[in-house]
């Protein structure tokens, strides 16, 4: 039933049972929900049953809970096809990132394998695919660079007798490095996922994850044009090392290998062409045709049978041993050097992981488990390095064939490591021919979705700029500070840019929309009008340490109220007339005893003791001698002033103010709603608020909307305070509306209501404020504000 059906009365009850509630609402739900003590808690969390033993390794294994519901009908075709084309992909792009990490190529074959096969165990998303990917790669490859360059391994070639690169000490020294890094690595996310910190990732917002992605991809492009050209560039390490890197190739392009050179053209033609095809017709093609593969396959051949590594100098990818490697413990003395490395490398491919993991759920339906997402991808990396692999993160152009060949569980994943297994253990040899270039082709090639990244520039520049402005700062950081301090720089810029938002709100004043109880802001919508005198105030945000004397000038520049000057002039008022009060006091003083001494030599003074017990009297009554009188100010003050006659004679000597003792009500002291017998009062207080005269503007009351804010802290708890009492002193009343329960609590665990902010003055709505002003000011003319129900004085509550 709507509030005007009510009567006028019956409303005002409703609506202070409302106020009840809404004030002690907190407490109750405090009362009701309050938790045991930490003792109990604790003792609970150790206690041990059937269904939470069974939920928490089902939680910890989730393979567990659907695998003996697995459907061989329904899903068992769909897995095998995705698996296979997967694994066929896995080949390729496990050898050419491996080269990105500056390690043998095999060692993207493994790393490829046992990931996998852990992640299907304790992964959460059905989609994705795990294995090698380029940032990451690149991530390990610049740490080789920096703790195993090819400085550190020189040998002595007796045929001419110059120095040469000791390639087998230095792959090997590599792999123990990408060993000690993955576990690290893997060590950090098990330790974030174990403490219920997969919430991380969203400090890695879309722009600053998308435009880091796209600085990785120039790095990996880089990084790979000495395989194109077939040169041998300077290696450089710290910021800008990619600019000096970049400028030595283009000071070593005239000697390009022009046979490698070829190689790389013509499979990076055929990559591009083929890849197109794949994608213009994906819909018709049952699947997609594995050119990757294949041009493996042919390079491989063509390779060796033409001898190019002998006759032109092409570089080939060399030994490839057959089998697996026995497990050994990664070297943990190498942890100091490379923890900051990991981190950022354990962060990123996290990031990258959930993200995708998130993208495949939400299209078909499944929830995918952060802090559990967070724990598989530790354990893939964490038992892999034992089996010699490096980090690993899911990759996107695999997670997509593996979604649209018909993958439906991580049953794919389990059969692309099958076709990993078997070219690892019996022809993995057969690709010892390979050049190296075509690997880099393959990188190139699969850097495409990257690099349409560069899209999202000109898309943030129309939607939002401040999205656009963390992209760029990011890519431009990676680019330039490389891949671990152009993370950091990022993150901290992307940080600033939040406390930036909430630094730069939008403050904005509510009128109401007649007829409704809508409070809109009156910039933007011409329906919505200010009620005359009550000034309403939003922010855009939550009121806290940063902005909490902005959201006061705020206040002060939209409600037309200079508080720090209105309280100067009313200190001046106050000084001048306690100067007036005093000289008046003395001059009283000297009149009375003038009049003494002028009365004792008449009547022996007599009279003049007479006279001055009955105006004590009088006084102590509540009465005015004749000829003053009482003019009532703000917060209770009345001002008694002598009269003055129109020939400028002045009737009695004192002007003083006195202090009423405290026993008004709340409704009377804030709005002077007296008995109708004080008509002196009435008129002073009605006059404040139709003239204005307390803040010079015509408002006499403030009520602060902070359905925005979350949360309160100290210094806006402060600022409050500081509000209630500053405008109070103008006799402006301050009202808060649309608290959430949580701000309430926190005010009253700040002690922020006392007697002097009382909790009268906290509000469901913006309305109930409102009304409650009408109310309490007594106006009876508010049908001209269209407010319902209509509010007169003269309803007996």
């Amino acid at each position: 039933m709507r509030a005007q059906d009510y009567s006028t009365q019956e409303y005002f009850v409703q609506r202070d049972i409302l106020d009840e509630l809404h004030l002690d609402g907190v407490a109750r739900k405090r009362t009701q929900s309050s938790k045991p003590p930490l003792g109990e808690r604790i003792k609970d969390s150790l206690r041990c049953s059937g269904p939470r033993l069974k939920q928490a390794v089902l939680g910890c294994v989730p393979v567990l809970s659907w695998l003996p519901r697995y459907s061989i009908r329904e899903n068992a075709m769909g897995d095998v096809i995705s698996g296979v084309s997967v694994g066929i992909m896995h080949l390729p792009q496990g050898m050419a990132y491996a080269l990105l990490a500056a390690i043998p190529p095999v060692f993207g074959l493994y790393t490829s394998l046992y990931p996998v096969l852990i992640y299907f165990i304790f992964g959460t998303s059905r989609h994705i695919s795990i294995g090698t990917f380029a940032v990451v790669s690149i991530m390990i490859g610049g740490v080789m660079e920096r703790l195993a360059p090819d400085s550190d391994f020189p040998i002595l070639n007796g045929v001419n007798g110059t120095e040469t690169v000791n390639i087998t000490a230095r792959d090997a020294y590599r792999v123990q490095i990408a060993c000690a890094f993955t576990v690290l690595g893997g060590l950090i996310q098990i330790l974030l996922g174990l403490v219920r910190f997969g919430f991380v990732v969203t400090y890695l917002s879309e722009p600053l994850v998308r435009g880091y992605t796209t600085g990785a991809a120039c790095h990996v492009t880089i990084s790979q044009l000495k395989y194109l050209f077939g040169i041998k560039p300077s290696r450089f390490s710290g910021p800008l090392s990619q600019i000096y890197t970049l400028l030595n190739i283009c000071q070593l392009l005239p000697e390009t290998n022009v046979a490698e050179l070829v190689v790389s053209l013509v499979a990076l033609a055929v990559l591009i062409v083929v890849k197109e095809l794949n994608a213009c017709y994906s819909k018709k093609l049952p699947l997609p045709i594995p050119i990757e593969l294949i041009v493996i396959i042919a390079a491989t051949i063509i390779s060796y049978f033409a001898g190019i590594n002998n006759k032109y100098g092409v570089d080939i990818v060399g030994e490839i041993p057959s089998g697996l490697k026995a497990p050994r413990v990664p070297n943990f003395s190498l942890f100091s050097e490379l923890i900051g490395d990991a981190f950022a490398a354990a962060i990123v491919g996290y990031a990258i992981n959930i993200s995708l993991g998130k993208t495949f759920a939400l299209k078909h339906g499944y929830k995918v488990d952060s802090n559990q997402e967070l724990i598989a991808l530790g354990l893939s990396n964490t038992i892999g390095s034992f089996f010699q692999c490096y980090s690993v993160t899911s990759s996107l152009s695999r997670s997509l064939i593996q979604e649209s060949t018909g993958g439906k569980t991580q049953v794919a994943g389990v059969v692309s490591s099958v076709i990993v297994l078997i070219t690892v253990l019996k022809i993995g040899s057969l690709f010892e021919d390979l050049p190296k270039a075509v690997l880099s082709t393959i990188v190139f090639v699969n850097l495409k979705g990257m690099f349409k990244q560069f899209l999202d520039v000109p898309m943030l520049w129309r939607t939002n700029k401040v999205d656009l402005l963390v992209w760029l700062v990011t890519f431009t950081c990676t680019v330039l500070l490389n891949l671990d301090l152009g993370l950091a720089v990022s993150i901290g810029f992307s940080m600033l840019t939040v406390i930036f938002k909430t630094q730069l709100p939008r403050y904005s004043i509510l009128g109401q929309v007649p007829g409704t109880d809508l409070y809109l802001d009156t910039d933007t919508y011409e329906e919505a009008k200010e009620i005359p005198g009550i000034t309403i105030f939003r922010s855009s945000t939550t009121v806290y340490y940063t902005n909490a004397e902005q959201y006061l000038e705020a206040l002060q520049e939209k409600s037309g109220i200079d508080i720090g000057n209105l309280l100067t002039q009313k200190k001046k008022r106050d000084a001048k007339q306690k100067r007036r009060q005093e000289k008046e006091k003395k001059r009283a003083k000297k009149e009375e005893k003038k009049q003494r001494n002028m009365n004792g030599h008449l009547s022996n003074g007599k009279f003049s003791e007479e006279s001055e017990k009955n105006q004590s009297m009088e006084l102590k009554n509540g009465m005015l001698p004749t000829g003053m009188n009482a003019h009532h100010q703000g917060n209770g003050v009345a001002i008694i002033t002598t009269e003055t006659h129109a020939n400028g004679h002045v009737s009695g000597q004192v002007n003083w103010a006195y202090q009423h003792d405290g026993n008004m009500s709340d409704s009377d002291s804030e709005t002077g709603c007296h008995d109708d017998n004080d008509t002196t009062t009435q008129t002073s207080h009605s006059g404040d608020v139709e003239k204005g005269s307390a803040c010079g503007s015509g408002t006499h009351s403030i009520i602060l909307d902070l359905s925005t804010t979350s949360f309160v802290d100290t210094v806006s708890v402060k600022m409050l305070k500081n509000m209630f009492r500053d405008f109070g002193e103008i006799d402006v009343n301050i009202y808060l509306a649309g608290c959430q329960a949580c701000v309430v609590e926190q005010l009253e665990r700040a002690g922020f209501f006392s007697e002097s902010i009382p909790k009268s003055r906290l509000f469901a709505t913006i309305h109930d404020a409102v009304l409650h002003i009408f109310k309490n000011l007594c106006l009876t003319d508010t049908t001209s504000y269209d407010l319902a129900p209509d509010v007169s004085c003269s309803t007996k509550m």
